[in-house]
């Protein structure tokens, strides 16, 4: 396969992605302001999602400082000026898709360029500021509706795991990117969270961010308890059967570059089955012991050079 090929492939699977999980982080924040909360800790939250998300700078720029739920929603939804907003992912993902046409079957073509066309619609309709929970909710059936046409219909070739590599890439960086907003929302270390009334309290909070991945009934099934923190984290970063959680995040980089890697390009390889054999290895009492954010920001660093190191061995960069 030629490496622009791929290079089209990898991001329009990446953008995609980047779409829903943005989604996902818009959603848990939008829930959890509208519980009964002091104005700081709502404005906190926000602050906290444009922080880890790296959009603090580009914000404040258009915006200035002070934080307003409806203008950071506005911007990582339908500001086309941010290159991470919903529908700068969106539009990107389908010219990329339009760029290796003929290497995509009808039905993955025609899914990309109705959920941008459709999206368009919606934001000049005004769906979104009549229900944004509802709108998150069509953005996340979109890409889900996408993974699910790629997977029926497109050959399992190189073309396909190079769509999955990208697909994985984004989900391990913004699972991790979604936890860390949660653990910054609370404004406290959940260790410290002793007394009945703040775990009952706290509760919501965790209920929202495992509605966001889909993963509260997962979580019922799983522990059939009550829902605690240190669980929740688990289930979100070393359970290798729940679909959105780093490690199987990293099983499923692991076996789609097995499918694409050649001798010249085992670096990639190592960086990441060294990532996945740190987590299949870990347990949560002690990545809580040694700091859950400073855990995520390494996380998130090794996979930045994962990333780094698909592009230099495996793709030509194009205009994305």
């Amino acid at each position: 396969m030629l490496s622009r090929t791929a290079d089209h492939l990898f991001w329009m699977s990446r953008y995609t992605e980047r779409a829903e999980n943005t989604a996902r982080m818009l959603d848990v924040n939008y829930q959890t302001s509208l519980l009964p909360q002091s104005a700081a800790v709502v404005q906190g939250g926000w602050q906290s999602l444009l922080s880890i998300s790296e959009l603090k700078p580009s914000y404040a720029a258009k915006y200035g400082d002070s934080i307003n739920p409806r203008e950071v929603m506005d911007f990582m939804v339908r500001d086309e000026q941010n290159s991470s907003s919903i529908v700068s992912c969106l539009q990107n993902a389908r010219e990329n898709a339009r760029a290796v046409r003929g290497t995509l079957t009808t039905e993955v073509w025609e899914t990309q360029n109705q959920t941008y066309l459709e999206v368009i619609r919606m934001l000049r309709n005004g769906d979104f500021e009549r229900d944004p929970g509802q709108f998150f909710e069509w953005v996340k059936f979109r890409s889900h509706l996408s993974r699910g046409v790629t997977a029926g219909t497109m050959l399992q070739d190189e073309a396909f795991h190079f769509l999955r590599l990208g697909t994985f890439l984004e989900r391990a960086d913004n699972t991790a990117r979604l936890v860390d907003v949660k653990f910054h929302a609370v404004q406290n270390d959940f260790l410290g969270t002793d007394g009945e009334k703040d775990q009952e309290y706290d509760f919501y909070h965790w209920s929202a961010i495992l509605r966001s991945v889909s993963g509260f009934e997962v979580y019922r099934k799983v522990y059939r308890d009550v829902i605690k923190p240190e669980r929740v984290a688990e289930l979100l970063i070393l359970r290798p059967d729940m679909p959105r959680s780093l490690l199987a995040c990293l099983n499923e980089l692991m076996s789609n570059l097995a499918m694409v890697t050649s001798d010249t390009a085992s670096e990639t390889q190592r960086r990441a089955g060294k990532l996945r054999a740190d987590l299949q290895y870990a347990r949560i009492d002690e990545i809580l012991a040694t700091g859950l954010h400073a855990f995520l920001t390494q996380f998130l660093d090794r996979v930045n050079e994962i990333g780094a190191h698909i592009s230099r061995e495996f793709l030509v960069p194009a205009t994305h």
